[in-house]
């Protein structure tokens, strides 16, 4: 990876949210503080602040589905994404949108979910069988 990609954004709970990010989504815990927590968020650095979460709306027409915006996610190896979608099945996770094949047989064909934390914050997971496709129109 050449860079890193930095989020910062607001929970209402860091207790809650550590629980879900490290110990559901098998983020790293980094520095904290009694106001905010630092993860490694699949290899990117989320910032996690007591604070009021953003306001999301389903408005991102994507395929069939509108989507919550704005959100934020990762982009897995299609592996790593079905172990992380098999694993948030098994602990009964609500998913916004369950996990699916979007663009089926296209050059952008992906898996994804969408689920959001236990602060309301909306996240989509993808899942690429060759990641060299991400971009692919």
């Amino acid at each position: 990876m050449a860079s890193v990609f930095h989020l910062a954004l607001n929970v209402t709970d860091l207790e809650q949210a550590r629980a879900f990010y490290v110990d559901l989504l098998g983020a790293t815990e980094g520095r904290s503080t009694e106001t905010w927590l630092d993860i490694d968020f699949f290899g990117h650095q989320v910032s996690l602040h007591l604070g009021e979460p953003f306001h999301t709306q389903p408005t991102g027409k994507v395929g069939n589905h509108l989507v919550p915006m704005p959100h934020f996610g990762v982009i897995l190896p299609l592996e790593q994404f079905k172990a992380l979608a098999q694993r948030l099945i098994d602990a009964k996770l609500v998913f916004e949108i369950e996990p699916f094949v979007r663009f089926k047989g296209e050059p952008g064909e992906q898996h994804t979910m969408f689920f959001r934390d236990p602060c309301g914050n909306p996240i989509e997971i993808k899942g690429f069988t060759d990641m060299s496709r991400i971009f692919a129109s």
